[in-house]
């Protein structure tokens, strides 16, 4: 099927899952979605339309929020700020609309498609530049497409952001199963490995025989896991997160595992390494060792609350951008809550949160990566390996770059530079 040409049937299905949506509360996509049953191959056009009841519904939560005292100390440690937060949710229920976030994203060629039986949303925006390369982009958590869309510009019409037609990508970027508009898998096993699977389809289904694949955060762990597994087409990938299990030699990571100081040998770059390692295992990793193994616990709070919700990604936001502790410096209050809200609507807070203990059930081994692969280290990124240790993990490294800003949502927080770094990187595959 070509990618210009649709089915008549599958638009009046997706036409009538939107309908559906005015029959209930909130806007739980993926069960409607599931409803149309359309297991084919068909890629459908897909545009969001928020009934205004789940809108109300949203502003009566957080106009009866019941809030806990303040904090008991003058900084973060305990976790997000009373006052900052009663500021954001204050503005989330007078000021807020969402209506903007719904028209930047169906101002995009959306669609929809069925790989393995799950229904997959993604954005597809082909360059005006015939040779453009096709690239699959993946976002992560607590983040979403939206954290990918001020790059799609300078990425498909380089040559009006400083770039040159050869630097030119067609783009495509899916939701992951769970995830805003994709589906939710009702069954186990939708790990990074079998998205990765699923990634391979959808590039092939939408014409691209050849492709480079990219990704941070989760997004970096999907790439991974498709450069491990090497489909034919699949010419390389760059991320800009980098796993940790996979690079820290073995005497380092035994050091942390045990609580004991750095080894001798550790150069002043890899002892700032294993110092920032060992700090956010021993404060920062509380979140995703409660995902990954009590998600349906973690979920009954974030899908009732939109305030413990807001609270939950708020803290991660703050956490891992540049501007450490100022989100806001990073963001503006909208782009913070256009993505907490598509969360909300969509009911995607315990779906998402699976692929936590998706990826600890699965246990894979995680071998060397022999296909070209690059790497741009961000400085606000949790972990920022030196270059002899990404090479443990990526054997055939043809680009290392460190940066000097950002953060870990580097698409979101520094889209021109974070595009440079994807041209340069897949230069030589072209």
């Amino acid at each position: 099927m070509s990618r210009s040409a649709f089915s008549r049937r599958a638009v009046l299905l997706g036409g009538a899952a939107l309908a559906a949506f005015a029959l209930t509360p909130r806007m739980v996509a993926a069960e409607v979605k599931a409803a149309a049953s359309v297991a084919s191959e068909d890629i459908r056009p897909f545009r969001v339309d928020v009934p205004e009841v789940a809108l109300a519904d949203l502003r009566r939560r957080l106009a009866t929020t019941r809030w806990p005292e303040a904090e008991t100390v003058e900084d973060r440690s305990q976790g997000v700020q009373l006052t900052k937060l009663q500021a954001l949710v204050r503005y989330w229920e007078t000021d807020y609309d969402w209506r903007k976030a719904e028209a930047k994203l169906n101002a995009l060629p959306q669609f929809l498609t069925n790989i393995d039986g799950l229904e997959i949303h993604f954005i597809h925006v082909p360059s005006s530049h015939p040779d453009a390369l096709p690239l699959i982009m993946t976002h992560g958590w607590p983040g979403s497409v939206l954290e990918l869309l001020k790059v799609i510009g300078p990425l498909t019409d380089p040559t009006a952001h400083g770039g040159r037609a050869e630097d030119a990508f067609h783009l495509v970027l899916p939701s992951i199963p769970g995830f805003g508009f994709s589906g939710k898998p009702k069954g186990t096993g939708w790990n990074p490995g079998r998205v990765a699977e699923a990634w391979d389809v959808l590039m092939k289904r939408l014409g691209y025989p050849t492709y480079v694949s990219q990704g941070g955060d989760w997004g970096a762990i999907i790439s991974d896991s498709m450069a491990r597994q090497a489909p034919e087409g699949l010419l390389g990938i760059h991320v800009n997160r980098v796993e940790r299990s996979t690079t820290i030699p073995p005497d380092v990571a035994k050091a942390l595992r045990n609580g004991d100081p750095a080894p001798e040998n550790l150069s002043a770059e890899e002892k700032r390494v294993f110092d920032q390692a060992r700090e956010f295992l021993n404060k920062g990793f509380g979140y995703a060792a409660m995902m990954g193994t009590r998600p349906q616990t973690i979920g009954y709070g974030l899908s009732d609350s939109p305030v413990g919700l807001a609270a939950w990604f708020y803290d991660k936001l703050a956490d891992w951008v540049f501007t450490r502790g100022d989100p806001e410096l990073s963001f503006t209050r909208d782009e913070i809550l256009d993505n907490i809200t598509l969360y909300w609507l969509t009911n995607t807070e315990t779906s998402s949160a699976r692929i936590y203990w998706e990826n600890g059930a699965a246990n894979a081994k995680l071998t060397p990566i022999s296909i070209p692969a690059a790497v741009t280290v961000f400085p606000g990124e949790v972990y920022r390996p030196p270059k002899s240790w990404a090479q443990r993990a990526y054997k055939n490294l043809i680009y290392y770059n460190r940066v000097d800003k950002g953060g870990h949502f580097a698409a979101w927080e520094e889209p021109e530079l974070f595009s440079r770094e994807v041209r340069a990187a897949f230069r030589t595959l072209r």
